[in-house]
Formats: structure tokens, C-alpha cells, sequence
């Protein structure tokens, strides 16, 4: 008689000796993973998600498959069931740790996947920190020596975190540091792999500690974020010749445009700038040539920056500029600009005028003629003047007796309502 090699058909592995369930209860348990899954996902993922858990669904015909569904295809299922969050926090109720949940197959192969656990948001507060931090640890370990992109919130000191955080520090790519109230600045000795940097800060927290934080960036950053921050001039002298020098991309927010020739004198390799804030006008007229800038994004506040010539463009010369882009800033300086250009010589490809950017076609004709293959992006509401329109706004609101007494007239049987503040002067009361 012939013996049969199948793990199926036999009801005792041939691999473990041990008895095997029902074949039907294997494939029950399988799809009702699946589903569990399919409810823990968001809906901009379900759609990704059912393709790949139908392609395993599917094959239930083939009993070895739907038994044991191949890694690779559990893995790809499992990497698009991820939350579209860019940190996530340790919960059983979505992934990664939903999938360790399912049954013993997915667990090993969820715990066995370490792009699953290259993300993580992480708190320092007084409460259950050693559960938090058993938490942490156990995902961090998970991660087998992948890049790390995580997100940590102070409510306390750095010192627990960054305890943590040791064993794993050649790890961090990607670092977000969220200042709440911190005793002390966060400590970027040995972060050598760090590459992004992005900083919060939220409530009262001393803005001296993050300046001791921003004072000795790792080697090896490019990319910093300091939008949730207002830095004047004089505020960045606490920053040495040397500490960002190596850094290719900055985010900041100014106070005063007297700030960027300092940040460009800071950052000789700097590429890219995105420069948001107060943009009043330059007020230490010093010339500054910078030969790497390439790109430079600056969105103002129309409420708060002064009105008229920016002077930014007098005392920069940019011999590689492609990309400026320009948002609330009002009237644009076009004699400056233009000047600029010419001065630079630089071959600009765009120029974006978005929203509370004036400027007229004429103007904008003359940048063509000066660079032939430049490409003019004029937004829709690039000429929305926002003081004209609460100008109007107030003048239009304010009402009177009289025509009231009018729609009464016309209409016997009309209910005339009034609040209490219709009468509020949205201008009056900004300016």
C-alpha cells in the first residue's frame, strides 16, 4: 500500500509528529484574519488592502496554500494594513501589533518583518513609563537594525528617552522632537545616522533649551525643521559657524527677513529654504552670494509683515536659483526682483505666484523676456488682496433701519432677524 507524503491530506505532520487540525478550520481561521484586519485598517488603505488579502482568499481551492499562505504574500498584505500615519503609536487595535493578534502563523510572521516597526511615536510623561517603555523597547527590537523614523514627546526630561533610545541610536534616520516641558535640551552626541530633524515646540517650554539642543547638530543631518519656531536675527547667534554647515535643506520660521542672509551665511551647502513668518524688510542691507541655493519657498503673513519692498532681493546675488515660490507676501517687488535676476544671472525655471501675491501681467511678461524658458505659475487667488476685502466686507455687513424696514414692505410676512454682533466690524476690530 502506498503511503502519502501530502501534510494535507495526512492528518499527523510529517514536519512536527503532531496532530494537524481540520483543513476547513485552517482556512475559517485565515479569512477570519483577514476580516479582523480589514476593520483595523483606514478606508484609503482598505482598497490596497482587499486586493492583496482577495489574491490569498482566492486560492482556497489549493489546500496547501490556503493552509499556509506564502510569507511573501502575508508580508506585502501586512506592510500596506499600516496605519498612513507618519509615526504610529504602539495600540492593539491597529497595526503593526493588530497582526500579531491573528493567530501564531501571522504573529511570527509580523514579529519576523522589520519594516513593520521602523516607526514609532513615543511619550515621556510621569505616568507608566517603565509599561510604556517595556512597550518601546520590545518594537525597537523588532525593527532588526532597519532605519528608524520616530516621533518623541517630552512632558518631563529627554533623560528616559534617550536611556532607551542607546542601543538603538545608529539606527535613527528620522527624528521629530516634541518640547512640551522639558528640565533639560535633547542631546544629539552619537546620532550619526540621523539625516532628518524636525522640531515642536508647544506650550511655555524655554526656548533656550531648544537653542542648546539646535547648537551641536549630528554630522550627518541635511534636513532641519524649525517652522513651530520664530527666530529673529539676533536670535540665531547662538548658532556657530560651523554647527549646520553641512545642512541641505532648512525650514524655519522668521522674524524678520534680516534672518535669511544669516541663515545663508550658516549654511554654505544649503540647496533648499522654505521660509515662512514675519516678513518685514531687511533692515542691515548686507550683501550675500550664496552659489548653492537652488530653491527658495517663502509664504509671509499679510496681517502682521510691513507693506512695500521686501530688500531681500537687493542684497542677494544666487547664481543657481531655479525655483522661487511666493505666497502672502502682497505686492510683489518687481523692480528688485527683476534686478535680482539680472544680477544673478541665475537660469530660474520657476516662478509660482500663489495665494495674496499681486502682480501684474505686464510684470510678468517682463520675466519672460529676461528668461525665455521660465515657467510663470499664477495661482487663482494670487491677487486676492485680503485688507480690500475685509475693507468691503465691513462696509457691506453694516446695515441700518431703513433698508430693514424695506424688506418688511415688500414682504409683510418676513421674519427679520438680527443677532446681537451683526454690526461687528471685522477690520475695525484687526486693525
Amino acid at each position: 500500500m502506498q503511503k502519502s507524503n501530502s501534510n494535507v491530506d495526512s492528518p499527523v505532520s510529517a514536519t512536527t509528529g503532531e496532530p494537524q487540525k481540520p483543513l476547513n478550520e485552517m482556512i475559517v481561521r485565515e479569512n477570519s484574519g483577514l476580516e479582523k484586519v480589514r476593520k483595523g485598517v483606514s478606508y484609503r488603505q482598505r482598497q490596497l488592502v482587499e486586493e492583496r488579502a482577495n489574491t490569498v482568499q482566492s486560492n482556497t481551492s489549493r489546500k496547501a496554500f490556503s493552509w499556509h499562505p506564502p510569507t511573501e504574500i502575508l508580508s506585502e498584505v501586512f506592510l500596506y494594513c499600516l496605519p498612513q500615519d507618519e509615526y504610529l503609536c504602539p495600540t492593539p487595535q491597529a497595526a503593526p501589533l493588530l497582526l500579531t493578534t491573528i493567530c501564531r502563523r501571522w504573529r511570527e510572521v509580523a514579529v519576523g518583518l522589520p519594516s513593520l516597526w521602523c516607526r514609532l511615536q513615543m511619550k515621556a510623561e510621569h505616568d507608566n513609563w517603565e509599561k510604556r517603555a517595556l512597550c518601546y523597547n520590545l518594537w525597537l527590537k523588532r525593527s532588526g537594525g532597519c532605519p528608524l523614523s520616530l516621533r518623541l514627546e517630552c512632558h518631563t526630561n529627554w533623560s528616559e528617552l534617550q536611556s532607551l533610545l542607546q542601543p538603538y541610536i545608529q539606527q535613527i534616520s528620522s527624528l521629530k522632537l516634541d518640547f512640551f516641558a522639558c528640565d533639560g535640551p535633547f542631546m544629539m552626541e552619537g546620532l550619526h545616522a540621523l539625516k532628518e530633524l524636525t522640531i515642536h515646540k508647544y506650550g511655555f517650554d524655554p526656548k533656550s533649551t531648544i537653542d542648546r539642543s539646535l547648537s551641536n547638530l549630528p554630522l550627518n543631518l541635511r534636513r532641519l525643521d524649525m517652522t513651530s519656531l520664530l527666530y529673529s536675527r539676533k536670535d540665531l547667534y547662538f548658532v556657530t559657524d560651523s554647527a549646520w554647515a553641512r545642512l541641505t535643506h532648512v525650514e524655519i520660521n522668521v522674524n524678520g527677513l534680516d534672518t535669511f542672509p544669516r541663515i545663508l551665511h550658516l549654511c554654505p551647502n544649503l540647496s533648499s529654504v522654505v521660509m515662512i513668518g514675519i516678513l518685514d524688510p531687511i533692515q542691515t542691507p548686507e550683501p550675500v552670494t550664496h552659489v548653492n541655493l537652488q530653491s527658495l519657498r517663502m509664504s509671509g503673513d499679510v496681517f502682521l509683515s510691513s507693506a512695500g519692498a521686501l530688500g531681500l532681493f537687493d542684497v542677494l546675488t544666487l547664481p543657481n536659483l531655479r525655483v522661487v515660490e511666493a505666497r502672502n507676501i502682497g505686492p510683489w517687488p518687481h523692480e528688485e526682483f527683476k534686478a535680482f535676476l539680472m544680477r544673478s544671472g541665475c537660469p530660474l525655471e520657476s516662478l509660482i505666484f500663489g495665494n495674496a501675491v499681486h502682480s501684474t501681467d505686464r510684470q510678468r511678461e517682463e520675466y519672460v523676456a529676461l528668461i525665455p524658458t521660465l515657467k510663470l505659475i499664477v495661482e487663482p487667488d494670487s491677487n486676492f488682496d485680503m485688507h480690500e476685502f475685509l475693507e468691503d466686507l465691513g462696509s457691506e455687513v453694516d446695515s441700518t433701519d431703513q433698508p430693514q424696514e424695506d424688506y418688511v414692505t415688500l414682504v409683510p410676512s418676513f421674519e427679520f432677524i438680527i443677532e446681537p454682533d451683526s454690526n461687528f466690524d471685522i477690520h475695525q476690530f484687526l486693525l
